[in-house]
């Protein structure tokens, strides 16, 4: 793949609320380690030139770094201090981009995402300028709200996962146009901006840690 650069900003500002744990979640230990280290570890092991972006909250930086020393974390990665929102901690990761490339950004608690996931990313992004991994419904869908209630038909409905990729140039003005509360992931902040998304299928293992539950599942995935 002829890319002048590749990155991957990994966003870990979570605060462990929905765990009911003090600990927040992207440092929780799966299987060994930290759940950060281990979505950190999978883009190294994609490509081991790729310019790795953690963006943390200034508070948990420390704590991080200590993590690293404690459990051998030998990726090469820069640190940036996460912002109130994750348009501005992205923002904050974006800052570290040095030259044009590719840049994948993904949720630090998605610590199973596969290289097929993250290099089928890359190579979309390079045909398209952006690909996100989507996997279907599986469950039936209702519109609640107030007093009104209706069935939703869930066959063009997907659920978005990370990691995200981006041709960084145009990501970057995307990032200029300013914050926006409705744009929920990046790929939202890109489509504002007047650019269009590619969607290609993820993986149902790509699960993202929110919940208690969610780190069994985890565990139990990561040892098949």
């Amino acid at each position: 793949m002829n890319l002048t650069s590749l990155y991957a900003i990994i966003v870990a500002g979570g605060k462990g609320m929905r765990m009911q744990n003090d600990i927040p979640k992207q440092f929780l230990i799966l299987s060994g380690k930290p759940v950060l280290q281990h979505s950190l570890e999978a883009f190294y092991r994609y490509n081991n030139s790729i310019q790795c972006i953690v963006v943390l909250p200034k508070d948990q930086i420390s704590y991080w770094q200590q993590l690293c020393v404690d459990y051998n974390c030998m990726v090469p990665h820069t640190i940036a201090e996460g912002g109130s929102e994750r348009f501005f901690s992205v923002l904050h990761g974006l800052q570290y981009i040095t030259s044009h490339g590719f840049v994948a950004i993904h949720d630090g608690v998605r610590p199973l995402v596969s290289n097929e996931i993250i290099a089928q990313g890359f190579a979309y992004a390079q045909q398209y300028l952006a690909a996100i991994p989507v996997i279907d419904s599986v469950d039936s869908l209702r519109y609640v709200e107030k007093n009104t209630t209706y069935v939703v038909n869930r066959e063009p409905i997907k659920r978005v996962q990370t990691p995200q990729v981006f041709e960084t140039k145009t990501l970057l003005h995307a990032y200029t146009l300013g914050y926006d509360l409705h744009c929920t992931d990046d790929a939202a902040v890109w489509e504002k901006a007047g650019n269009t998304v590619f969607c290609y299928k993820g993986d149902e293992k790509n699960i993202k840690i929110t919940t208690p539950l969610d780190l069994c599942t985890a565990e139990l995935l990561i040892n098949m």
